[in-house]
């Protein structure tokens, strides 16, 4: 008995998930700038121009193969006091298990389509809980982007320039350093402005 050869487009799907896995990897060990679409056609057995075909060009493939679920927990079945202590917990889990989700912040810092591809997933993404659990859910994508200095910032200082305070800190103290602020940016109610300040704005 013979197996036909897969046509179509299961030759299709299976040809870009192959192209994806290997630019996952390539991404995650060469990093963006010196990956190159050659490398990426040659780890999946398949010639530079079937990548081409695909994606167009080196962005188009990093925005494929940099699309990420982070796989947020269900705030709504947890006591709201909780959710800044998860969320820094989960990413923490993220940072240390997905070298993917590594090479884009690295790449994010000097490449603008790699940056966009970051804070699609950060405004997609962390944006509804911030709508879920802040007072006043117009102030959702701000008190987002405040998350988001207080996660990308500890991933940067620990993972990427690699701080030496900042390595040798365990998870725990991470969590007791960051939770509280991170929650305060996600359920307390927004800061008074000074009457000076507020005088001084056009």
């Amino acid at each position: 008995m013979t197996t036909e050869a897969p046509t179509g487009p299961r030759r299709s799907d299976a040809t870009r998930a192959a192209i994806l896995e290997a630019a996952r990897e390539r991404f995650a060990t060469d990093g963006y700038e010196r990956a190159t679409i050659r490398a990426i056609a040659r780890d999946a057995g398949i010639d530079p121009s079937m990548v081409m075909r695909y994606y167009g060009n080196k962005e188009g493939l990093f925005a494929a193969a940099s699309e990420f679920d982070l796989r947020l927990p269900e705030f709504g079945a947890l006591p709201a006091r909780h959710a800044g202590a998860v969320l820094v917990s989960h990413f923490l889990d993220r940072w240390e298990q997905d070298d993917v989700l590594m090479a884009l912040l690295r790449a994010a810092v000097t490449h603008e389509a790699a940056a966009e591809r970051a804070r699609a997933i950060f405004r997609d993404q962390v944006g509804p809980i911030a709508v879920a659990l802040c007072p006043d859910p117009a102030e959702a994508p701000r008190r987002a982007a405040l998350i988001a200095s207080q996660i990308l910032g500890m991933a940067m200082a620990r993972y990427v320039l690699r701080f030496p305070p900042a390595v040798e800190m365990t998870r725990e103290e991470i969590v007791s350093w960051l939770a509280p602020t991170v929650q305060r940016y996600l359920t307390e109610e927004r800061p008074a402005v000074p009457a000076a300040e507020r005088a001084e704005r056009p």
